[in-house]
């Protein structure tokens, strides 16, 4: 069918003047964005009643952390809690369930840079085991009484600080490592002091009492103090810094390293130390002795040192084993590290799924050794000391961790597949691995599973060269939750061609999982896919169809086949000129799906896979994207990058259309109402993104209300999950953050947890050795029901006694039976039957009180009756008989030489014949059944010798 082109209403084409805003979008070097250097600058006054800087925020909430923690979490004493340091926040997580009991989050300190907020380092007080100390970057120590989720202290350095140490010795004090912040910049200074500061505060407010230098060092990646409170340590740059702690004032001891220094860690028990450097290798420090040259200031020396070599990068924690015998390794590869100290032998947990951060050690109270790993995309995994193996793990939203690796390439800035299974209810999201996807449901607010879309190697680099893996571009589920479309790619290089895959999974709905159905390489040849749509299901007799269209200049149609085993067939491959297909919509009756090709809408019927119309317009050189708008598909929407023509298609013109002042990045329809919004990319003249939403009704081309949002969006869909009216969006930030917004105010589950007490009830004791060994108790509770403490209620509050003083009171054997009586309970007097015949009284037992019965965890359950008759009846069968074997008379020794007198026969008594013939009389039990009895004839007659086994 032949392209036609449709006018405009007289009534609504107003005509448009490009005119200059009241700022220039992109001004300096460096700083220019393409979409925005192509779009026609317009007055935002075109919206008549509306102005452009009228705009008010949206609601928002965060699933995410902005960024996973590089602080190692520490542990409670009896290791039931463990403190995660992200961003201004604590969060105090449960070892057990993994859940976060509490969050602590920091004052703020009142100026402009919110940045300098951050936790930098946290430890628990040496004389008091309930209070946390903290430190931020913008130079506060803050003390606080985690139980009761209460700050205590707040202590003003002035220097930022990015690592902080304690010990009992020094009662009152903490080491610091702490930079200032340059004046001109925000950068801070490459050099830094360590410096012990008390935590008493001063005559001005919030200031410390006394500050003591140690010494001057590079920017620091380590400070930790010696067990015994003798030695202090830091690690920056090359070199490792070495001070007595009884002569603190003076100054270092600096030893150097080959290699750049990127961690630490002190041995539990003898006075040497470990680091870990940018080339991977481990080495232990033995220069902590009394002859240490402390009177030389600033000197460098070298030391004796032992080094460990396996990892391939660098290495990001150490840490040592309470008892000292095993250090821990861990880095960008992965894998775990057990290295025996004696011996040098290493031991691996490999494939833990992301790059380790961090490595704590649990010290519990009652239980084995764990080890606790903080992984790059923000999951913390629990390891076995005697199985090495994983025993849990705990991950809300994993992040992608290149963010933090390096920078985000540019062509793979916006690529952010995202989707919302109706049918479940859950988020698919991209995962910390490029080539696999998540699900995370938002009901629960838990990581349900993870999809590897493309099998790949995990190993991040080759050296130093990174390696190019697979990435999932597009995702999109069908409207009824049932299949899932994939679109995969990796681009070629040197020695191994550019490879696409477009994968159909289905959805399996007793496992909970999605199965591979189809897979189809290189759809639209070598060239990449640019949009993917499923075919709404209005009607369910309808066939279900997949569009594609990728840069090759195809349009392809896929449908799916099948009853018994369905499959994914190409039914249709559709071509519009020498255009460039791009954005696909259905209608929402599935009778026609659009495809914007150039300066053209191209209209297709999908069944008879024909052109039905070309829509285009003069005002719209090159249309990104169309979507149909409401619930009859009677408007159809294109945007150029910026403009909106809306199409009204039972009367064949164009509806209205509009400029925007920004450009147009993405539009999201409403599916149930006659509105869209519209997200303009976001501006950038700030330090932060800010991305205006517009939303609009079909009826007119000016907005009916503008929003913000404080950060530029990958991509945003539709939250079809959600049943609150109005607009509820689900998408993913530059820094890729998961957010919901809306006009209602998303409710997460733990979005009310914030600074409370904790609850530290007993938590349910771990099996023991023998129970590992030989299992649980049969008879044992399944619930365990804690032992409940009852409190003496005394009758009256009789307090007078106590009112006079001590010296003046009587003995306490005075009135002690005063004392006690109000907290006793007076027996009811009974008549007694006294029996008239004193002379045959008979004493009879006394008949107590029955005891209230209070619970105690690990009790054992009362067998049922007749629960034991089928034990019993089995051992009456297997291990009792009835016919006891008689002993044999060869078994009777006899000395060498002495043979045994010789007697006739008729010689034996009657007696001893009839003992002979009768058989043995056994004992029996009440049942009637043969118990046997010991006899010596079991045992042997002579040392050495063994006994014979009696066969039935």
């Amino acid at each position: 069918m032949a392209a036609s082109t449709l006018k405009s209403s007289n009534s609504d084409n107003v005509p448009v003047t490009q005119k200059d805003t009241h700022k220039p979008l992109n001004k300096g070097k460096g700083k220019e964005n393409p979409s925005k250097a192509t779009a026609a600058p317009v007055r935002a006054e075109l919206w008549q009643g509306r102005g452009w800087d009228d705009d008010r925020p949206w609601n928002w909430a965060s699933l995410t952390d902005p960024s996973s923690s590089r602080i190692p979490p520490i542990f409670t004493k009896d290791g039931s809690y463990f403190f995660s340091l992200v961003g201004s926040t604590i969060k105090i997580y449960s070892s057990t369930t993994g859940l976060v009991v509490s969050i602590l989050s920091a004052p703020s300190s009142g100026e402009e840079n919110s940045n300098t907020d951050v936790f930098t380092s946290a430890i628990i007080n040496p004389h008091n085991v309930f209070q946390l100390i903290t430190a931020t970057l913008d130079g506060r120590i803050m003390i606080w009484d985690f139980v009761n989720a209460t700050l205590l202290q707040v202590i003003d350095v002035g220097q930022s600080i990015h690592f902080m140490c304690a010990h009992k010795q020094f009662m009152g004090f903490v080491f610091v490592a702490a930079s200032r912040q340059r004046k001109k910049s925000n950068v801070h200074d490459n050099n830094a002091v360590v410096l012990k500061i008390s935590l008493k505060p001063s005559d001005h407010k919030n200031q410390p009492s006394a500050i003591i230098p140690v010494g001057k060092t590079r920017f620091p990646t380590g400070l930790s103090i010696s067990p015994n409170g003798a030695w202090l340590v830091a690690t920056a740059g090359h070199k490792v810094y070495v001070a007595k702690t009884d002569t603190i004032t003076s100054g270092f001891t600096k030893y150097v390293s080959p290699e750049k220094l990127t961690c630490l860690a002190f041995h539990p028990s003898d006075e040497y130390f470990a680091t870990g450097d940018e080339k991977g290798v481990i080495r232990l420090w033995y220069c902590l002795n009394d002859n240490l040259a402390v009177n030389i200031r600033d000197v460098e020396k070298r030391t004796q040192t032992r080094s460990f070599h396996w990892h391939a990068h660098a290495v990001s924690s150490v840490s040592f084993t309470n008892n000292g015998a095993y250090l821990l390794s861990g880095g960008e590869e992965a894998v775990l590290v057990i290295w025996q100290l004696e011996t040098g032998r290493k031991e691996f947990i490999p494939r833990l799924g992301a790059p380790i951060s961090t490595i704590s050690i649990s010290r519990p109270a009652n239980g084995e050794e764990e080890y606790l790993l903080g992984l790059s995309d923000a999951t913390y995994t629990f390891i076995s000391s005697a199985s090495l193996k994983i025993t849990r793990s705990y991950s809300r939203i994993k992040i992608d961790p290149s963010v933090f690796h390096g920078p985000t390439s540019s062509s793979k800035l916006n690529i952010a597949p995202i989707a919302v299974q109706r049918l479940t209810s859950t988020l698919v999201l991209p995962s910390s691995h490029p080539s696999s996807l998540q699900m995370y449901s938002l009901s629960v607010s838990s990581l349900l599973s993870e999809l590897e879309v493309s099998p790949s190697n995990r190993i991040s680099r080759r050296d130093d060269k990174p390696i190019i893996p697979s990435t999932v571009e597009k995702t999109v589920i069908s409207e009824s939750g049932y299949w899932m479309a994939t679109i995969d790619s990796r681009d070629g290089d040197p020695g191994f061609r550019s490879e696409v895959y477009l994968k159909l999974w289905s959805w399996d709905s007793k496992n909970e999982t999605w199965i591979l159905n189809t897979r189809i390489d290189r759809p639209h040849g070598i060239h990449k896919v640019t949009d993917i749509s499923f075919s709404p299901n209005a009607l369910a007799d309808k066939a279900v169809y997949l569009t594609t269209t990728g840069k090759d200049g195809h349009i392809k149609v896929w449908k799916l086949f099948g009853h018994q085993k369905e499959a994914w067939i190409s039914y249709a491959t559709l071509d519009f000129r020498s255009e460039t297909p791009g954005s696909i919509s259905w209608s929402p009756d599935a009778s026609l799906f659009a495809v914007s090709v150039g300066a053209h809408i191209a209209l297709y019927d999908p069944v008879s896979r024909s052109l039905r119309q070309a829509l285009t317009t003069p005002e719209c050189v090159s249309i990104q994207s169309v979507h149909f708008v409401g619930v009859d598909g009677r408007f159809l929407l294109a945007s150029g990058i910026n403009v909106l023509v809306m199409w009204d298609l039972l009367r064949g013109q164009v509806a209205w259309q509009t400029l925007t002042p920004l450009a147009i990045d993405k539009i999201v329809p409403h599916p149930k109402e006659s509105t869209f919004a519209v997200f303009h990319s976001p501006d950038q003249d700030g330090e932060d993104h800010r991305t205006k939403i517009t939303l609009f009704h079909v009826s007119s081309k000016v907005p009916t209300t503008i929003r913000f949002v404080p950060f530029g969006l990958r991509n945003v869909v539709w939250a079809s999950y959600q049943k609150q009216p109005g607009y509820n969006l689900v998408g993913i930030t530059y820094s890729w953050r998961v957010v919901l917004i809306g006009d209602s105010r998303p409710v997460l589950k733990d979005g009310e947890i914030t600074a409370r007490a904790m609850n530290l009830e007993p938590q349910k004791q771990k099996k023991t050795i023998f129970q590992d060994i030989f299992g649980v108790s049969a008879f044992s509770n399944t619930t365990v029901e804690h032992a409940h403490t009852f409190t003496v209620q005394r009758k009256s509050s009789e307090n007078e006694v106590f009112t006079d003083p001590a010296y003046t009171a009587p003995s306490l054997e005075t009135f002690f039976s005063s004392l006690l009586k109000p907290y006793l309970v007076v027996r009811p007097a009974k008549e007694s039957n006294i029996p008239d015949d004193h002379d045959e009284v008979v004493e009879e037992d006394v008949v107590m009180e029955d005891e209230r019965e209070i619970p105690i965890a690990h009790t054992s359950r009362v067998p049922i009756p007749g629960e034991m008759d089928t034990f019993i009846k089995l051992f009456k069968t297997h291990c009792l008989r009835e016919d006891m074997p008689l002993p044999s008379s060869k078994g009777i020794p006899t000395i060498n030489g002495i043979h045994p007198k010789e007697t006739n026969s008729d010689c034996l008594s009657e007696e001893t014949l009839s003992t002979k013939s009768k058989p043995s009389q056994m004992p029996q039990n009440q049942h009637g059944h043969a118990v046997a009895s010991p006899s010596h004839s079991s045992t042997p007659h002579s040392m050495g010798k063994k006994r014979k086994k009696v066969s039935n």
